[in-house]
């Protein structure tokens, strides 16, 4: 990466990268803006002003400043010193462990943990309910259940050493062995 002013151009490769973060980004619910920052603050080797991401992204600052304070909030960007300027600079999260974690906490914490309380709710108020019939009852039951033990699953495993998750998903198929799970055992017909 070089610079020219604040804009910053970038190697096709690098280009590529934002770009693409950006689309998946996009695809996985978040601002296609708020990716390619990410991703050029994530790649960039040194700390980043506003300006300069806006320059670089051909983005609108108010658009940078807006994704700047999302980042912020899903702690995957943070504010840096840089000896000698008075604007603001970041920086992304560099360890790929410690982001992903921060973003599945982040999910659990917006998707998750709403949709839990509503089911909680909703099967309370099913209880009650004469007109609501057992199978539908059942359903909210097990809907809840699901929720809640991928939930507490989510929470163990993200208090699981990364060493030790690593293992476990390098294991890969040799942990369904040890289960005893094969095609086709113990599906309905």
């Amino acid at each position: 990466m070089t610079e020219k002013n604040d804009r910053i151009e970038l190697s096709p490769s690098i280009a590529r990268f934002v770009l693409h973060w950006g689309d998946l980004g996009n695809q996985w619910g978040v601002n296609r803006s708020v990716a390619q920052i990410h991703a050029l603050l994530f790649i960039s080797d040194e700390p980043l002003n506003a300006e300069q991401v806006a320059a670089t992204l051909g983005l609108a600052r108010s658009n940078v400043s807006n994704s700047i304070r999302e980042l912020l909030s899903w702690k995957l960007i943070e504010r840096v010193p840089v000896l000698g300027e008075r604007r603001d600079h970041f920086t992304a999260e560099a360890d790929i462990w410690e982001m992903a974690t921060r973003i599945a906490r982040g999910r659990k914490e917006r998707e998750i943990d709403p949709a839990e309380a509503a089911l909680k709710l909703c099967n309370e108020e099913a209880a009650r309910d004469p007109e609501i019939s057992p199978q539908a009852r059942q359903k909210l039951a097990d809907m809840l259940e699901f929720v809640s033990t991928m939930s507490r699953w989510h929470d163990e495993m993200l208090n699981v050493p990364k060493s030790a998750l690593m293992t476990l998903i390098t294991m890969g198929s040799g942990i369904v062995k040890v289960i005893g799970w094969r095609p086709g055992k113990g599906q309905k017909k």
